[in-house]
């Protein structure tokens, strides 16, 4: 027998949902019948207290013309009695329908929302797992119906795209990783060729320059590929408390030279010590100089930036402010996807990779947390990263890693 027999075996002879439904519906109908017969027998069966007409004499019973008047009262009296009973049945039956029918409405909504429980908390499940937490199944217990098979599915869905996401991690990783040593050997080719005793003609030590310029912006983005893989990986490796304070610092040291060539002025007075987070402290020392790489690229030549370090209840913030030119939200918004860019001269912190800002949001992500992004009304970026604060346990043993740096520019 095949699968496919066996399941419809197994519908027809389980429990399945349209087996329950039907059997509910049939019980709510067949009490709300029944209830309604009572009431309607019970609302006839009121007798009619009005008095009986009077008795007669012997002597007025053997009149006939009085016989026939006292056979006439009754006739009419009985008239008046079915009619008044007709009257009182239908008002009965329209009264017990409606108290059936708003009793129906309400058990109705209690069968129907025990059958569709289940069917509520796959969709939760569903909602709640993300590219982050593909690993996570909705595991529904119970017969197996047709909402088991739902689950089940879905179930299957989540696994085989979890080794989907998994295998283009491994191949962005693995071909980042195979196309180094390539890279390797035509930069030691090119210096070999450059170094040679005897003079370089001047257009060969031109285009060398100009390949030397490609090959270091191949390798900066294939040493963005690799961070993105890393941080998509979802597994964090060596969780240790960090400072969002020692990032900022360390990351607005790494750009000092640049700033001062560009005249620009850096504001840290948001920076507060009591900001700690938890994770891995290379993937945030990435995240944090990849924010301000983007703010000083992307700045004007004596321009401005911001960087602020906050902390609030379970929630730490690290936001770098630029100033620049204008720029429009529906644009800003794509800025998180990898290899985005906002016209010509505006791309990504890798200088041209476009994977600068979507490194941040992936960091953030496996992190549990989240990059927001806002165009200033006045022209520049605004770039927030919100985490997990670290409990007072874990900031007591203090950071790993270099020891703590004064934030100065």
């Amino acid at each position: 027998m095949t699968g496919e027999a066996l399941m419809s075996g197994r519908r027809w002879t389980g429990r399945t949902v349209r087996l329950r439904f039907t059997l509910l519906y049939a019980a709510v109908f067949l009490l709300s019948g029944c209830a309604l017969l009572v009431l309607t027998n019970v609302l006839a069966s009121v007798s009619d207290t009005q008095p009986a007409p009077g008795q007669f004499s012997p002597a007025q019973q053997a009149d006939p013309a009085v016989a026939q008047r006292h056979i006439r009262e009754l006739q009419t009296r009985l008239d008046e009695l079915q009619t008044m009973q007709s009257r009182r049945l239908l008002v009965g039956s329209v009264v017990a329908l409606v108290v059936m029918g708003l009793v129906s409405l309400l058990l109705g909504r209690l069968i129907s929302g025990r059958v569709l429980r289940p069917l509520r908390t796959i969709t939760a499940a569903t909602r709640r797992i993300s590219a982050e937490n593909l690993h996570e199944r909705l595991a529904v217990a119970g017969p197996q119906d047709e909402v088991k098979d739902l689950a089940d599915t879905v179930d299957g869905l989540l696994a085989r795209l979890e080794a989907s996401f998994a295998a283009q991690r491994r191949f962005v990783a693995n071909a980042s990783h195979e196309l180094r040593t390539p890279l390797a050997t035509m930069r030691a080719s090119l210096d070999v060729a450059l170094a040679k005793p005897e003079p370089v003609p001047a257009q060969t030590a031109a285009l060398a320059g100009r390949v030397r310029v490609e090959l270091d912006r191949v390798d900066r983005l294939l040493d963005g590929l690799l961070m993105l893989a890393r941080a998509q990986h979802g597994a964090l490796a060596d969780q240790a408390p960090v400072a969002l304070a020692d990032l900022a610092a360390q990351a607005l040291a790494a750009r000092a030279a640049d700033m001062r060539a560009r005249q620009l002025t850096a504001d840290t007075a948001g920076v507060v010590s009591e900001a700690w987070t938890e994770g891995n402290g290379t993937l945030l020392a990435r995240m944090a100089q990849n924010l301000v790489d983007n703010a000083v690229l992307h700045n004007e030549d004596g321009g401005w930036l911001r960087v602020a370090a906050t902390a609030a209840d379970g929630t730490v913030e690290l936001v770098v402010e630029s100033g620049g030119p204008m720029l429009a939200q529906a644009q800003v918004d794509r800025l998180a996807s990898p290899f985005q860019r906002l016209g010509a001269e505006r791309v990504g912190s890798d200088d041209g990779s476009g994977l600068g800002l979507s490194i941040v949001a992936a960091v953030a992500e496996a992190h549990g947390g989240r990059l927001e992004l806002w165009a200033s009304p006045t022209g520049g970026l605004r770039a927030a990263v919100s985490l997990p604060r670290a409990s007072p346990e874990v900031r007591r043993t203090g950071p790993v890693g270099s020891p703590r740096q004064e934030v100065t520019a």
